[in-house]
């Protein structure tokens, strides 16, 4: 197939549409189901750049949950506590822990549900049963993966009345180190982003701390090839082998780290027992659920406890989550890691990272007050790395 017409482009009023190789060669790919569109195909060609990256750096199945293009979060394949499970609402999976791509997909997918409504998915690895079993009863645009296993394409093709997006890539494609694209009628070109990201990055420790455990290293790792394929300005949470926050395509790097921040305390409070044992509805759908989890952890618009809601999402009115009680648990939480797309200019970055139990920070370094961050991140005993390199996505 040397191109594949598009319904339309972002838009409806964007015609004609379509992908193609530049060269005239055949496109890498082969669409299995469905008719995947314009954005799902920028979401399909970013999000397997990350999960195949991931997987090389870290040598374990990989797994993220792409929406407009940017990720929601990227896991890899480690098992699953108890709790993580039930937050994930993946607990009832038979076998989950046995497939490390079922469990990074679990991870990804469960970070942040509410964002990934309707996700687009990429598997570093052929799709298994396990992970196609996730993947069916969940609301989702599409996936890319190498492969699929018979009967995992099946459980696939059964999603959207046959009409559920599936596209298989050739693991060996390489583009061009050249890249191009247009704005406004004119085109740019710029080498392809290659630079890799590995252990030897986080050698710079700028912190009176230097002691950086190979967990933390792996979060990082995860932060930042998360943070490679997000939109800027991005900051990004990781924890126990998986992005738990991704703030992008703020202008102000604060507001990143706020947005992700956030993200990341509810990623935290939802393994909460308080949280977990909300008397739900056995007739609420999943999606409700989250909404209302969300609403009951971080006082929505709607107050899902108020007379007349609750009896609407349980089966009899929870004791809601005060802010104190909310911020005693998030004061036992410590070890996260953080990585930033690029430096951190003010020392508000850092205390507001605290907040969310960072321990270890990576990013680039050069701001005209980088002793002041680091000032900020000896007074928590932090370890923070300068890698020595931007990573902007647009």
């Amino acid at each position: 197939m040397k191109d594949f017409e598009l319904k339309y482009g972002c838009n409806p009023n964007q015609k004609p549409a379509k992908i193609y190789m530049h060269d005239g060669s055949e496109l890498p790919i082969e669409i299995l189901s469905g008719r995947p569109g314009y954005i799902n195909f920028l979401d399909a060609f970013n999000s397997w750049q990350l999960v195949k990256e991931l997987k090389e750096a870290t040598g374990m199945p990989s797994a993220t949950s792409f929406k407009h293009v940017s990720p929601t979060s990227a896991a890899v394949g480690l098992p699953l506590s108890p709790e993580l499970a039930r937050a994930c609402f993946v607990d009832d999976i038979e076998g989950l822990n046995d497939s490390p791509l079922a469990c990074a997909y679990a991870r990804a997918r469960g970070t942040d549900r509410m964002s990934s409504f309707g996700d687009w998915i990429a598997l570093s690895d052929v799709c298994d049963v396990t992970t196609a079993k996730i993947i069916k009863r969940e609301i989702s645009d599409g996936i890319i993966a190498p492969g699929y296993e018979p009967e995992a394409l099946e459980i696939l093709k059964t999603k959207k009345k046959g009409n559920y997006n599936i596209v298989a890539i050739d693991p060996d494609y390489k583009p061009d180190p050249i890249e191009h694209k247009q704005v406004y009628g004119i085109t740019f070109e710029q080498g392809r982003n290659e630079f890799k990201i590995d252990r030897s990055l986080f050698e710079n420790i700028v912190t009176k701390n230097k002691e950086l455990p190979e967990s933390a290293v792996l979060d990082l790792t995860i932060a930042l090839i998360t943070l490679k394929y997000t939109q800027s300005n991005s900051v990004c949470y990781a924890c126990g082998g998986q992005a738990i926050g991704v703030g992008a395509g703020q202008q102000s790097r604060i507001h990143c780290t706020r947005l992700a921040g956030t993200k990341a305390d509810t990623w935290h409070l939802r393994q909460y027992k308080k949280v977990l044992d909300l008397p739900f509805l056995p007739t609420l759908s999943r999606p409700d659920r989250d909404n209302v989890i969300d609403g009951y952890i971080n006082k929505n618009e709607e107050d899902v406890l108020a007379e007349g809601n609750w009896q609407k999402y349980f089966t009899e009115r929870p004791e809601p989550l005060t802010a104190e009680e909310a911020r005693a648990y998030l004061d036992t939480v410590s070890g996260v890691s953080l990585g930033s797309d690029a430096f951190f200019p003010f020392g508000d970055n850092v205390e507001r990272a605290k907040k969310s139990g960072v321990s270890y920070i990576a990013e680039p370094g050069g701001s005209v007050r980088d002793d002041l961050v680091i000032e900020c991140a000896d007074g928590y005993g932090m370890v923070i790395a300068f890698t020595g390199m931007r990573l902007f996505h647009h």
